[in-house]
Parts: C-alpha cells; structure tokens; sequence
C-alpha cells in the first residue's frame, strides 16, 4: 500500500499545491511567502488524502 500511496501522492499533492497557488493568487497574496505558505500546506494535505485513497482502493 505504501507504493500506491506514493504513486497517489505524486498525482494527489501536486493537484493539491496547485490549488492552493491558485486559490493565493485569486485572494489577492501575490507575494512570495503566501505562495509558498499555500503550496506546502497544499502538499503536506496531499500525504494524508493519497494515504485514504490507497486505503479505500485496495
């Protein structure tokens, strides 16, 4: 399962990150600090969602 996790994760937190780029961005944090504070907190979210997802598919 830990494979599947990982394999998830890539996919999973990348999406994740990305999102929370997009959503700094919209909300007006233009700035370095903002961007990277939503990208991490996007990626650090992705660990235990691709871990829940391996978990409901196998």
């Amino acid at each position: 399962m830990t494979r599947l996790t990982m394999i998830l994760f890539s996919m999973i937190g990348t999406a994740l990150a990305g999102s929370g780029v997009v959503i700094a961005l919209t909300t007006g944090n233009d700035t370095l600090q903002p961007i990277l504070i939503s990208a991490a907190l996007g990626a650090a979210l992705g660990l235990p969602v691709s871990w829940w997802v391996a978990k409901q598919i196998s």
